[in-house]
């Protein structure tokens, strides 16, 4: 979906500062013993909430007529080559080489589709994916601040945190209503 090296500055972004709240928090636990921290499963947000499931339906019958459209060019070329198959050495030569001609364009039609509905797809997961983070993040804020956290670490990379400070389920149930 995206390109490995910005993935890679992303992951390491992350653990900086997942490194750098959590030496903040632990400085603060020593001074004050009531810190709160929480953490949340984005994956499983962006895979299980309500407005994602949303985008998923919204995006497979956005797409759907393309697909079908791509799935019958498959068969369309798959037919012809069955056809060069079985009667391509009783055609004429010219008659075969029309017919072989159809078929190496339907296939760059068909290449040249898929590659563009990929894209076109990717691009389209990424805006969704991105306004889903927005809510996500605003939802995560208004349950920090509603049940005084401190600090919300995303659960990426964690070696360890118990299940009494995870709060995706609470998230979740907030973006159901979005």
């Amino acid at each position: 979906m995206s390109n490995p090296e910005i993935e890679l500055k992303h992951n390491v972004l992350w653990r900086i500062v997942t490194a750098v709240c959590v030496i903040l928090a632990w400085g603060s636990a020593l001074a004050d013993d009531d810190i709160k921290i929480g953490v949340v499963d984005t994956e499983r947000i962006l895979a299980e909430s309500a407005p994602a499931v949303r985008a998923l339906k919204k995006i497979e019958k956005e797409f759907l007529p393309r697909d079908q459209e791509i799935k019958r060019m498959a068969l369309q070329a798959k037919e012809l080559q069955d056809l060069l198959e079985k009667e391509g050495k009783t055609m004429s030569e010219a008659d075969r080489r029309n017919k072989e001609r159809d078929l190496a364009s339907l296939n760059r039609e068909y290449q040249r589709a898929q590659r563009q509905m990929r894209e076109d797809l990717s691009l389209r997961q990424n805006d969704e994916v991105a306004t889903l983070q927005l809510t996500a993040s605003k939802a995560i804020q208004v349950i920090a601040e509603a049940e005084k956290y401190d600090l919300i670490l995303p659960l990426r990379d964690l070696v360890y945190r118990s299940p009494r400070i995870d709060i995706t389920e609470k998230v979740i149930k907030a973006l159901a209503d979005k």
